[in-house]
């Protein structure tokens, strides 16, 4: 079995094969080697494509349908009512006014008069089925069916009607635009006064001041309703007693004027008939697909919006009716939801926004219309300004709105092109700063820092929440090289994201810790990685920063130590530090922060880490190795640390023996010369290191033959042959194989970048002061390969360490003057 789980334990046991490779191979794309262009693209920027789903059905679609039916039943109903309005007053009532039957003019008068009032009423049934829409207009529909239903609910109706009224005259007269509301964040509860604007929200309008209940816009539509089904009523009956029973008066012989006066009422009353069934028709169909089908409430379900979600889907569907009643009838077919949503958001009403920011915010949580709604909303510019702008709101009452339109951005910002018109909006960082709650207070000295204060979910209000929000659409805008010159220049954001990397003990040992608050630690660490492993000038800029800030290194160091039961904070915080020592003032900085390096050695060397966590090791490998790198001060820390000898026993570890050459090679290259006799112990790798040397390939290989190379230095030659014998490697196999290294790697991949330069500095060693040596490179034809070398030589051969495809710590000895001082020992002996 490659992979077994013991029986006894449970654990996870990966065999020697296993962990070489995982050693070798983990963090392929680590510092110690160039990454492409390609590979930076698909690890920095995996998680903006998303996976392409097939278009969906949008579930609206049955609404604009149903609207469109509608609307044809209902034109056809008006134009029989112009033709009939106009039948009567020209050929009737112009023509026949005086020869009419009493009976006859008192029926068209009222039909005329009863559809004239049906049709201005219907015009403005639609306005005010609009404002029946709105929040507070939803609950007086539903206490006018509670009326009907229940007696004994009146008083309870009464009173949440009289409430909302009277919170409507309680109305601060600022508007949201010159109002200057206090930070939420420091309110003591969320009961703070909303200053609304000065105008009126038109559902919740009193048309009479003592009946505000019957006169509510939801109560008059449906009284609107109910009028037209009664005229449309009338109509069919005084049509049909008037069709039934032909008595349109009696026509003396030889009376031409009233000839056709016959024809003529039976035209006017089959139109009116016509139009009145028509109507009737189209409400029985209204009221069937809408009361009987549920069809509201079946794309409220398509379009997973909640039970909230009802009002929004009554509002689209009057809007796409309206449309097709008030323009042509193909209009209200060109509507979405999406579009609709846009359009509420700008609105100045509060209660539209709101159901604007609800449909946009569950229709980019859903999979099925996730994409076209995000790229709706991300090549409308103002929209993503409007959205940025809420951001700023912090009034209790409009959480819900703020957390919408959060949730939104924090979407939005997952693709790559959505992200960049998202930061480029002038303030819009400034907006995504103001979500994090934390501030410290003003310190009146320069001897002091002010106090920290995170604030935590108060009562009213869920400041997690947003801290949550804020910090992943920052995680989402950092995958841009540009955005994150940005965040490292928005003033105030950094101190703010490091102060969020800070966890308390008591968080880190206890299994019951709020999840918000581990998911806020890892997700600043995620945050502060990805800004602190940037490419270029912009990368190191904020390197510098971030390494400036008095409790960064410290809050990682509180990591490291106390959060063995979260490795995964650990491997970032780890991951941090290593990213840092890119910089040479950030590397003492580190070195020399107290208990820093000792505590990369505990997770280094700890037995006790789960070996599915072993990536933890790993990278506290890594950085113990980056801040040995040319930094003589972190070097004699290290070997303060008396680590020395198990630094030497993990090179027979395959998972730590990488990173231990790596540690031992700087150790050796870059201690002085004072640490001579510290650093004697080294000598005892060398057997292990020469059969490394001859056996292992790619990274593993390299390293090696680099420590080689280094550790020979603390030998005398008597001593060497005596590694080689204890090694059993004879001399000339070594050499033998150097030759092979350097043919097999004539043009070195980015993997191993420094193993030719590595095999001419142990050949260098070999060749001084041991002329048998220079015979055997001579017949293996040594020459030959290093002219090659110096015809074949890159700039990826010239660094220590890589920022993606720039090179950094450069060599101090050129590639090209080693191999003149081999070619040098060739021809001398």
């Amino acid at each position: 079995m490659d992979r077994g789980v013991s029986a006894e334990d449970g654990s996870i046991r990966l065999p020697v094969d296993e962990l070489r490779r995982l050693s070798e191979n983990f963090g392929s794309a680590t510092i110690f080697e160039p990454q492409s262009g390609k590979e930076n693209r698909e690890s920095g920027n995996g998680n903006f494509a998303c996976p392409t789903l097939p278009a969906a059905r949008a579930p609206e679609k049955k609404l604009t349908l149903f609207a469109l039916r509608v609307a044809i039943f209902e034109k056809a109903a008006t134009g029989l009512g112009a033709l009939g309005f106009i039948w009567a007053t020209v050929v009737l009532l112009g023509g026949f006014a005086i020869t009419l039957d009493k009976t006859d003019f008192w029926f068209i008068t009222i039909i005329l008069l009863i559809e004239g009032t049906r049709i201005c009423s219907r015009s403005h049934e639609l306005e005010w089925q609009h404002q029946a829409t709105w929040s507070i207009a939803d609950a007086g529909i539903k206490s006018f069916r509670a009326l009907r239903s229940s007696p004994h609910f009146i008083v309870e109706i009464v009173k949440t009607l009289s409430g909302s009224i009277t919170r409507v005259r309680k109305q601060s007269p600022h508007s949201r635009e010159t109002r200057e509301s206090p930070d939420a964040a420091n309110s003591g509860s969320g009961d703070g006064g909303r200053n609304l604007c000065r105008t009126w929200t038109s559902s919740d309008v009193p048309i009479l001041p003592y009946a505000q209940w019957f006169f509510l816009s939801g109560n008059v539509s449906k009284l609107l309703y109910w009028l037209q089904l009664a005229s449309a009523s009338a109509c069919v009956v005084l049509s049909l007693m008037k069709l039934i029973r032909h008595n349109y008066g009696e026509i003396e012989k030889g009376d031409t004027d009233k000839r056709n006066r016959k024809a003529a009422l039976n035209i006017f009353y089959s139109l009116a008939l016509a139009e009145a069934l028509l109507f009737l028709m189209e409400k029985a169909y209204w009221e069937w697909k809408l009361s009987y089908c549920k069809l509201l409430e079946e794309v409220r379900k398509e379009c997973d919006l909640g039970l909230s979600g009802l009002v929004s889907i009554r509002r689209f569907f009057y809007d796409a009716y309206s449309r097709c009643v008030e323009g042509s009838i193909f209009d209200g077919l060109k509507m979405d939801m999406v579009t609709f949503a846009m359009d509420l958001l700008a609105s100045n009403s509060a209660d539209e926004q709101l159901i604007g920011a609800r449909v946009l915010c569950q229709f980019t949580m859903n999979p099925r219309f996730s994409d076209d709604t995000l790229q709706k909303i991300g090549t409308n510019i103002p929209v993503i300004e409007r959205l940025v702008e809420i951001l700023n709101w912090k009034d209790p009452q409009e959480e819900e709105i703020r957390r919408s339109a959060a949730e939104i951005l924090s979407k939005l910002a997952g693709k790559k092109q959505n992200s960049l018109r998202v930061a480029g909006i002038p303030g819009a960082l400034e907006s995504i700063s103001s979500l994090l709650q934390t501030n410290r207070t003003f310190s009146t000295t320069a001897d002091e820092i002010g106090e920290k204060t995170i604030t935590y979910d108060h009562a009213h209000y869920g400041f997690w929440t947003f801290n949550q929000l804020g910090l992943l659409i920052l995680k989402k805008l950092a995958r841009d090289l540009d955005n994150c010159g940005k965040i490292g220049n928005t003033r105030g954001l950094l101190p703010k994201i490091i102060d969020f990397m800070h966890a308390e003990e008591r968080w880190l040992k206890d299994e019951n810790v709020t999840p918000y608050q581990i998911l806020t630690v890892k997700r600043s660490l995620q945050l502060v990685k990805m800004l602190a492993s940037m490419i270029g000038t912009t990368g190191s800029h904020l390197r510098r920063e971030i390494s400036e800030m008095v409790f960064t290194i410290s809050n990682i160091r509180d990591i490291l130590r106390h959060g063995d039961k979260h490795p995964r904070l650990q491997k970032l915080g780890i991951e941090i530090l290593t990213s840092l020592a890119l910089e040479e003032d950030a590397t003492e900085r580190i070195g020399g922060a107290g208990g820093v390096l000792k505590e990369l050695f505990n997770i280094f060397f700890s037995q006790r880490i789960p070996e599915n966590q072993n990536h933890v090791r790993i990278a506290a490998g890594e950085a113990l190795a980056m801040l040995a790198l040319e930094s003589r001060r972190n070097c004699l820390r290290i070997l303060k640390l008396r680590v020395l000898e198990r630094l030497v026993g993990a090179l027979e570890v395959p998972l730590l023996r990488v990173n231990a050459a790596r540690i031992l090679r700087n150790l050796c290259a870059y201690s002085g010369a004072d640490c001579f006799d510290q650093l004697k112990g080294i000598t005892a790798t060398v057997p292990t290191v020469l059969k490394a040397v001859m056996s292992e390939e790619s990274k593993l290989q390299e390293v090696m033959v680099g420590l080689a190379a280094e550790a020979f230095k603390f030998m005398t030659s008597q001593e060497s042959n005596t590694m080689f014998n204890r090694a059993g490697i004879e001399e000339a196999e070594l050499a033998n194989n150097i030759l092979q290294i350097l043919r097999k790697y004539q043009n070195p991949p980015v993997k191993v970048p420094r193993i030719r330069r590595f095999s001419i500095e142990l050949a260098i060693w070999m060749m001084q002061n041991n002329t048998e040596n220079v015979r055997t490179f001579k017949k293996l034809g040594m020459e030959k390969e290093l002219e090659w070398v110096l015809e074949s030589t890159t700039e990826v051969e010239s660094f220590n360490i890589f920022s993606g495809t720039f090179g950094l710590s450069r060599h101090s000895t050129t590639i090209h003057s080693l191999v003149e001082t081999a070619m040098q020992l060739l021809e001398d002996r």
